[in-house]
């Protein structure tokens, strides 16, 4: 078998982020859902301005806010692949991020009011089931900001990555985060906040050695699944 995902795996998906990149994944998810149930049956603040009550609602920005869920993928992978220390560092920045959110979350749960959605477009239709699959929790930082950022971020400067893509990744990265309010999913507060913890997570993580003790756990659990030789150890 480790011969099997070395042979065809690893050439797409390096074995020594796969674990990784399936941790960062697994952490979203119990960071995201653990502080909903934590904050189940506690206050909610809501932090809507007057800038927020201004923004239109346009509907069909919901496909933005639900295709960026191939971004990531996407582009995790890419900076996956980009190298083990850039890997490593980008893996400690995303995981330490969510920590910050979660002390948010817990900290200060926030909610919003949605408006009624009208009609019965494509964008209508799917922003409805947004709001039913999705409940107004969990805002302040915003986690789809964040993580579109970091898909940014993550390949900034990378000379292997092709211009064009970086270009689109920064584009698309920002379309996220615009579809967070045109869907009315978030505060304004929320995009700079999840922008704001990507850049100093990232900055901390290439700036330090910190990084170095969760690469030896990874490194660890990794040889131990794919064997020392199949992850380059």
């Amino acid at each position: 078998m480790r011969e099997f995902l070395k042979k065809n795996l690893d050439p797409m998906i390096p074995l020594y982020s796969v674990i990784p990149l399936i941790t960062c994944f697994a952490f979203n998810t119990l960071v995201y859902y653990g502080a909903m149930s934590i904050n189940s049956n506690r206050y909610h603040y809501d932090f809507t301005t007057n800038f927020d009550r201004s923004v239109p609602i346009i509907p069909i920005f919901v496909i933005i806010y639900f295709i960026c869920y191939g971004f990531w993928a996407i582009n995790y992978i890419i900076i996956g692949r980009i190298g083990r220390e850039h890997c490593m560092r980008f893996v400690f920045a995303d995981i330490s991020s969510r920590c910050i959110c979660l002390i948010f979350f817990i900290l200060i749960p926030t909610t919003n009011i949605r408006p009624e959605i009208l009609g019965n477009g494509i964008g209508e239709q799917l922003l409805r089931h947004l709001y039913s699959i999705d409940h107004p929790e969990n805002l302040f930082p915003s986690i789809h900001c964040l993580v579109s950022w970091f898909c940014y971020i993550g390949i900034r400067g990378q000379k292997q990555v092709p211009r064009w893509y970086r270009a689109f990744s920064c584009v698309f990265a920002l379309a996220v985060c615009l579809s967070t309010q045109l869907t009315k999913q978030h505060y304004i507060i929320d995009v700079f906040g999840g922008i704001l913890i990507a850049e100093l997570t990232y900055y901390i993580a290439h700036h330090s050695e910190w990084y170095r003790g969760v690469e030896k756990i990874f490194n660890k659990i990794s040889a131990l699944v794919f064997g020392k030789n199949n992850i380059g150890l």
